[in-house]
Parts: C-alpha cells; structure tokens; sequence
C-alpha cells in the first residue's frame, strides 16, 4: 500500500518538532553550562566582562549544536514515536495495511535533511563562530596572544621541496599575523629524498612572507664544506601563516567546503592529516548516523505498550545513544594512531548504528 502524501507530511512533521524541540532544550542546558563555566573562569579576570562572556558562551550554540544533534534526532524520535503508539495513531495506520518501513521513510527524510544542513550550513557557521570563541578564550581567559600551540621544546614545521623535504625547528614565536608569522632562534634542516641530509640553516630570526622564509644573520651548514654567513637568505616554502596556524588548531574550527583542500595541501607539506581526514568523514557521514538514530528510535520505540516499559525504553535509548558517543571516540582514537584507516574510523559508527537499527526492525517486523 502506498502511503498518502498527507499521512507522509503529518509523520514527518511530528517527528521533526518532536527532534527540534528536545534539540532545543539539549542545547540550552549546554548554553547555561557553558555560562556557568565561563563565568566562573573569568572571576580573576578583569577584562572578562559579561558581554565577552556571553558572547563566548553564544558563539559555541552552531558547535554543541552539532555535537548534540545525533542525540536530539535519537531522543526526538523516541518520543514522537512514544507519543505516537500512546495515541493508537501507528496501530491504526499499521491496521491500514502500512508498514514500518512505508511511515518510517518520512523521518528518515527529516533526519537525513538536517544531516544534510549540518553538513553545507550548521558546519561553515559553526567553524566561523568557534574561531572567534578560541581567540576571544585566548585573549581574555588565557593571557595569551597566540592561538599556535607550542610545545615545551619549541615549534616543529615541516615544508616539501622540490627535492625532498624541510624540518624547522623555532624556540618562540614573536609575532603572528594573517599573511606573516615571525620566528626566532630558528634552525632548519634539508633533506633530499626524505631522509638524506643535505644541509643546515641557524639563523637567529625568521619571517614567513608570501612564498618564501626570509632568514636573518644565517649561518649555513653543508656537509664536507666550509659554513658560510649571510646577512639576508631566503628558502622558498608552500606553507602560509594560515596554514600553519590551520594545521595547529582544531578541525572542528575549519570548514566543510575548506577541509578537502586544506588537507591536499597538508598532506603536500608533510603534516600529518589525519585528524582533518576523519573529521571531513565524519561530516560526511552525519545524514547516514541521523538516519540509523530513527532506526534505533523506532526499534525501542514502535511497539513497547506491548512489550516493554516505558522506563526500560527510556533507558535503552539513553544507554543507546552513550554507547555510540564513547564507539565514536574509540574509532576516532584509532583512527588518528593509525590503528584504523581514517575512512574506516569515520563511518564505521554511522554504519554499524544502521546496520544495528535495520536488523532490530527487520527481527520485530519480519520476525
């Protein structure tokens, strides 16, 4: 039997209001956390108004948004189709001759929509906002200029050549800018060929300028000759200051449309992208996890007045949807050791959830 385009209009709004609202109160608790937090951490700091506060506290809705929403469709679900087999709504409409999977499809469209959005919308908001909120912590909660993490030894880089590759190594980073980064105390090492060394450049400042490093008072090292002095040298280098602070910050600060290239151009100067690769997987996943959160909703959900209690649904939803965060941060976690292939840590909870959801239904429904 085919289903009726308003009986598939009427299931898909109440699942959808079912999945924003519970989004929406996720989401607030989230904010007055945050606040709280915030609130807290610049009691010491002067500077940190109110205003900066709440502005910092706003500019990470789009984020957590993101974060939880794989939660709100799970819990959304749940309670649409709670309310909806409470009603007898779903027994008549299964007395009518439709299937589960036949009123299934229109939430599947609703989730796999706001995956969607989340993806070429919510993400490239979120991304813009979340940089903001890491400078505003970084001025005034930090103490500190910078948004490049260094470590206590220094900052590595490593930049391609034409004939090998480039290790620097700097002890401070005085300044940076957008198209400027200035280093000092610099020492670089050539290789040719990955790992034949070729030379070596001390010099006691460095600035990155628009295709190339610019050395002052260099000392040049080549194997079996005679070290030289130069005032001024110059290396020429792919890597911008954007890109280096890119490759020190968060992925989640990047945008979907700017991860594919970014990471070429990574992978290109010798970084290592993996956390990039499987955050853009994860992306692209996120219409197929909303989906499989529907599945698991509907699969605890569809026929409990018969079978379960209303807390046994309440639970296993609950220690559904936990599971599947601590899953995805072990994969990620492997993924990024190299333990798993990034693609492979990516999806795997995207599709394990579904394949999990459709063989729930398919066991109640088909028996």
């Amino acid at each position: 039997m085919r289903v009726s385009p308003l009986l598939t209009w009427y299931f898909g709004r109440h699942v959808l209001y079912s999945i924003l609202a519970i989004l929406v109160l996720l989401v607030g608790l989230i904010f007055i956390g945050d606040m709280i937090e915030l609130l807290r951490r610049a009691s010491s700091r002067p500077d940190a108004t109110i205003t900066i506060v709440a502005q910092m506290a706003m500019a990470r809705i789009p984020f957590m948004t993101e974060k939880v929403l794989p939660f709100g469709v799970l819990f959304g679900s749940m309670y649409s189709f709670w309310k909806l087999t409470g009603n007898q709504e779903l027994v008549v409409t299964r007395a009518a001759g439709v299937s589960a999977w036949q009123f299934l499809l229109p939430p599947l469209l609703c989730a796999f929509l706001l995956g969607t959005i989340q993806i070429t919308a919510l993400n490239p908001l979120s991304s813009i906002l979340l940089q903001k909120y890491e400078k505003l912590d970084s001025r005034y909660l930090k103490g500190v200029s910078s948004v490049m993490n260094l470590s206590s030894s220094g900052l590595w880089l490593r930049q391609g050549t034409q004939n090998g590759q480039a290790v620097i190594y700097a002890r401070t980073v005085q300044s940076q800018e957008e198209d400027r980064i200035d280093l000092r105390d610099v020492t670089v090492f050539r290789f040719e060929n990955l790992d034949d060394f070729t030379s070596r450049i001390d010099s006691a400042r460095a600035v990155l300028e628009p295709g190339l490093w610019h050395f002052y008072n260099a000392w040049s090292f080549v194997p079996g000759q005679k070290s030289t002095f130069a005032k001024d040298l110059e290396l020429p280098t792919n890597l911008t200051a954007r890109k280096i602070q890119d490759s020190f910050a968060s992925p989640d600060t990047m945008s979907f449309w700017d991860l594919k290239p970014f990471i070429n151009l990574l992978e290109r100067a010798g970084f290592n992208a993996k956390r990039h690769l499987i955050h853009f997987h994860g992306l692209l996943s996120r219409p197929l996890l909303l989906c499989a959160m529907v599945l698991i909703a509907a699969a605890f959900c569809l026929k409990f007045s018969r079978r379960r209690r209303v807390s046994l649904v309440i639970g296993g939803g609950v220690t559904t949807g936990f599971l599947l965060y601590f899953f995805t941060d072990v994969a990620s976690a492997l993924g990024v050791s190299g333990g798993l292939p990034p693609a492979l840590a990516a999806w795997a909870p995207a599709g394990i959830s579904a394949l999990l959801g459709i063989s729930t239904l398919l066991h109640l429904e088909d028996g």
